[in-house]
Order: structure tokens, then C-alpha cells, then sequence
């Protein structure tokens, strides 16, 4: 009787294989006619060629990075203002959808983009809306009102509704190139971001239930999509477990591991979803309670022990990094410091204060 609890998912989903074929018409049916794309380097030629076949697409962008700029999102900005254009497209991974969702919003601002980065400028309510098509499986930024931008060595994950994509575009066949280490890294990305949302504090029932289909999607179908990744029922599944994941977190948000992650980037370089991964077992085995125990068995697992060791495996499997001695000279105490005083290490079921996370990390030396 006491059961109360919010859910909110304004995005519209286009999900299956040959839907990116269908951008012309999507565009039509939101009312977009003049969109500027935003995509990672690769997909220029690609979408150059499309903006020629259709007008709807006025100007392209393809300079973002893997820990995307603020100088990316600047030069976004420009080609929104400069075009007139009334929609901003994100293809590609993670980087690309955030940056076109932090232009989008901030073009419409009354001050900078660096204002809007240092929280001196609010974001408006009404600004131009996005359509995301992710190419990869993992990150879940099409259905999330979260931007992860770095300015410098300066990362911040902002969470602000003015981020919410329109609408969102998932074709798996347009993940069918992502190679090997991607693959690994965006899958347990996804795994992280399922979990993290499953035992945050702010859970609620509608999240918890896309977070064990996640989970179950990626044991399933992540090493073989590793291994074959051509294989087309793997890909579908790895987009399928990466959507629900963006909506198992969107809400709760995340916790501890992805807390450990942003230190883990920008300190020691590791790509984002190797960052999670890096403690990803370690928060199973800290986090364990009978509500994980009963999300292990609905994924056909023993129990939160192999959960463990099956991402340890794919951790190796994948040549990922998964011990500080793999990173270099490691400053642990600032390692721990600046975990635990993340604000997503206040989402995590057992407190993990400085002197805890460092007994993790001595752990994992």
C-alpha cells in the first residue's frame, strides 16, 4: 500500500534494422526541415552524401572527440545559428549524442556555451529539439536527459530535462562495423548503466524491470557480438539491452562505479565504459542483497558471485584494463578522494566513504 513512485519518457523510439533508411520521413512526421547533423568522424562522407539526397539536412559537423569538447559543442552551436536550423541530429556513439544535445539546448541560451557549462546561464525550456541514432550499443544517451562534455581536462555529466531528445532512431544494423573493443567497452557500458540503476537509491519499479532485461541481454549476447560482429540477432539484442539500460538509469541515475569512472578518465585516459567496467565487478560483490540475488537468478545466473566473475571474464575477454598497475602511476588516495566525493557515490546502497573506496581500489592494485 505504501508503494509510490514517478516515471517519465517523453522520447519517441523508433527501434529495428533499417529504420535509419526511414530519416527522411521521421524528420517529416516531427516537423523537422532543417536540421543540422552532428556525427563521429567516420560517418562524415555518409552523411554529406545523405544531406544531398535530402534537404532536411543543412550542414554537417564530424569534429567531435572521444571525451567530447565544449569546443565541439561551440562549433555546433555556430552552424545552428549560421543555418537557421530548426533540428540538431546526433549519429553516432555516446560523444556525438551528447554534444548535439548540449548545442541543441545551448543555442537557444541566453549566454555562452561556457555559461552554460559552469552553471552561470540556465538552459531554456523551449530550445531546438533532437533527434539521436545511436551506432553504437551502450551508452544510452538516446533516451536520457544527461550530457557528459569536457572543457580541458574539466569533465562534468550534467543532467538537465532541456537534454531530453524528441525523438530517438535505434537501427542495429548501423552497429554491425563497431569494432572489438567498442564492442566490449559499449556493452558493458550498457551493464553498468542497468545495474547502477537497479540498486540506486532512487530505484522504482518500471526501471527495475528494464534493468533485469538489460542485464539479461548483455550475458546473453555480448561476447558473441564480440566475437562475430556481423552477427545480426547478437547486434539487435546489444541495441535493445543498450535502450533499456539508458531507460533503467535515466532516472535513478547511476551510482558507484560510475562515480569511480570519471577520475578513472581523466586522470588515467581510460575510455568511458572501460572506466566503469574497472570497478564494475567490485560494486557487485559491495552492493549484494537479496534484490540482486533475485535480478542474478532472472538473468539465469547462481547468484551475484558469477555475476561477478561473468564481467570479470568479459573484462579479460575484451583485453581491458582491470588493475591500477595496467594504468601507470596511480595517486590512490586521490583516486579515492575523488570517487567518493563524486555526487553519483551518493547514489549507491552502501556508503562508500574515502577510506572504503580506497580498500577497493588497494584491492584491484
Amino acid at each position: 500500500m505504501g508503494l509510490e513512485f514517478f516515471y517519465s519518457q517523453p522520447v519517441r523510439i523508433w527501434f529495428g534494422a533499417g529504420q535509419f533508411d526511414r530519416l527522411g520521413e521521421i524528420l517529416n512526421e516531427l516537423g523537422l526541415k532543417h536540421c543540422v547533423a552532428v556525427c563521429d568522424p567516420f560517418l562524415k562522407i555518409k552523411l554529406e552524401a545523405l544531406s544531398t539526397q535530402n534537404k532536411a539536412i543543412c550542414a554537417v559537423f564530424s569534429g567531435v572527440e572521444e571525451n567530447p569538447q565544449l569546443s565541439g559543442v561551440e562549433a555546433v552551436i555556430r552552424l545552428i545559428r549560421e543555418t537557421g536550423a530548426d533540428g540538431v541530429i546526433g549519429v553516432g556513439g555516446g560523444s556525438t549524442m551528447d554534444t548535439a544535445k548540449f548545442a541543441a539546448a545551448a543555442a537557444s541560451a541566453d549566454g555562452e556555451a561556457i555559461d552554460c557549462f559552469r552553471g552561470a546561464c540556465p538552459f531554456p525550456a523551449v530550445h531546438i529539439p533532437v533527434l539521436t541514432v545511436p551506432t553504437t550499443a551502450g551508452t544510452g544517451s538516446e533516451v536520457t536527459q544527461v550530457s557528459v562534455i569536457s572543457h580541458g581536462r574539466e569533465k562534468k555529466t550534467i543532467n538537465n530535462p532541456a537534454f531530453m531528445p524528441k525523438a530517438a532512431v535505434v537501427d542495429p544494423l548501423l552497429t554491425l562495423s563497431v569494432p572489438k573493443r567498442t564492442t566490449m567497452n559499449t556493452g558493458l557500458d550498457a551493464l553498468a548503466h542497468a545495474l547502477e540503476g537497479y540498486w540506486s537509491v532512487n530505484h522504482q519499479p518500471i526501471s527495475d524491470q528494464m534493468a533485469k532485461e538489460a542485464v539479461r541481454l548483455v550475458l546473453n549476447n555480448l561476447e558473441q557480438a564480440w566475437r562475430d560482429g556481423g552477427d545480426p540477432e547478437a547486434r539487435t539484442n546489444l541495441s535493445l539491452a543498450a535502450l533499456f539500460g539508458g531507460l533503467a538509469f535515466a532516472l535513478p541515475k547511476t551510482a558507484g562505479s560510475h562515480a569511480c569512472s570519471y577520475p578513472l578518465s581523466e586522470d588515467y585516459g581510460l575510455p568511458h565504459g572501460e572506466a566503469c567496467a574497472f570497478t564494475l565487478d567490485s560494486f557487485v560483490r559491495i552492493n549484494a542483497d537479496a534484490r540482486l540475488e533475485a535480478l542474478c537468478r532472472s538473468a539465469g545466473l547462481s547468484g551475484t558471485d558469477e555475476l561477478a566473475e561473468r564481467i570479470a571474464a568479459l573484462k579479460r575477454l575484451g583485453g581491458l584494463r582491470t588493475r591500477l598497475s595496467d594504468l601507470g602511476e596511480v595517486d590512490l588516495d586521490k583516486l579515492a578522494h575523488d570517487a567518493a566525493v563524486h555526487p553519483l557515490m551518493q547514489n549507491n546502497p552502501v556508503r562508500m566513504d574515502e577510506a572504503a573506496l580506497r580498500r577497493m581500489f588497494e584491492a584491484l592494485a
